[in-house]
């Protein structure tokens, strides 16, 4: 197996509560607009981790559907790539349907000015939204995620399996490469690899950790001495993030 990349996940890391996922506080800072914020944060450390890493890796980073709302965002990852010296095909950008949906016409040309700066543009959490099939066809994606929710009866539902097969080979059709999200059994592994899904991330590939852990894990990758196929997941947790959230 081998190590492509890493995801970029925020943790926030509060006083009294511990370990806050994002499921439980990025809601509310899209409401608030504060995810603009974070947001931005957050791609620069994630380019800044990144470009010091001594193998080429990619790095995956969530963009929400807010922040295609407010300001340039373009140019904000163009001067964040050569803030950082990243190279723009290592950093790859993952949207849900949500983005796609509010404005397509303004984020279609969004997404052509991400691809014209060389950045991967990545389709989250395909099938949980409205409009995956038709996405798929008017948007210049460079990779689908299937969600983890359909991943985890693949081994032991055929409904579940059936699904999966059919992503994975309307991706096939149409040139994009499919990853599976939240692998975490080897049978699991076993089927996406019998069914041509060569890149999966989740437990089993590897554990979350902070991201200033992920140089050295690099350098092992790439002398050779690190395995598992395709992905592993990484959670950027900041040691001081009460302030901003």
């Amino acid at each position: 197996g081998k190590v492509f990349g890493f995801e970029v996940l925020l943790w926030w890391r509060h006083e009294r509560l511990g370990l806050v996922p994002p499921n439980d506080f990025i809601p509310l800072a899209e409401k608030n607009g504060l995810i603009v914020s974070i947001g931005e944060w957050v791609l620069r450390r994630a380019c800044r981790e990144a470009a010091a890493w001594f193998a080429p890796l990619k790095i995956a980073v969530n963009l929400s559907p807010v922040q295609f709302q407010h300001g340039d965002l373009v140019n904000l990852v163009h001067s964040i790539l050569l803030e950082t010296g990243l190279a723009p095909a290592r950093l790859e950008l993952e949207i849900t349907e949500g983005v796609l949906i509010n404005d397509p016409q303004r984020t279609l040309s969004i997404l052509r000015r991400f691809k014209s700066l060389g950045v991967k543009i990545a389709m989250d959490d395909l099938g949980t939204g409205y409009a995956s099939l038709s996405s798929l066809r008017s948007f210049p994606f460079d990779k689908i995620k299937i969600d983890r929710s359909f991943i985890v009866d693949v081994a032991t539902s055929d409904q579940a399996a059936a699904i999966v097969r059919a992503v994975i080979g309307l991706g096939t059709a149409l040139g994009v490469p499919v990853i599976a999200e939240g692998v975490e059994t080897e049978a699991q592994r076993f089927f996406l690899a019998r069914e041509g899904c060569v890149e999966v991330q989740g437990y089993l590939i590897g554990w979350p950790a902070a991201i200033e852990t992920f140089s050295d894990l690099t350098a092992k990758s790439s002398a050779g001495l690190v395995g598992g196929p395709a992905r592993r997941e990484i959670i950027e947790i900041p040691r001081r993030s009460q302030r901003k959230r």
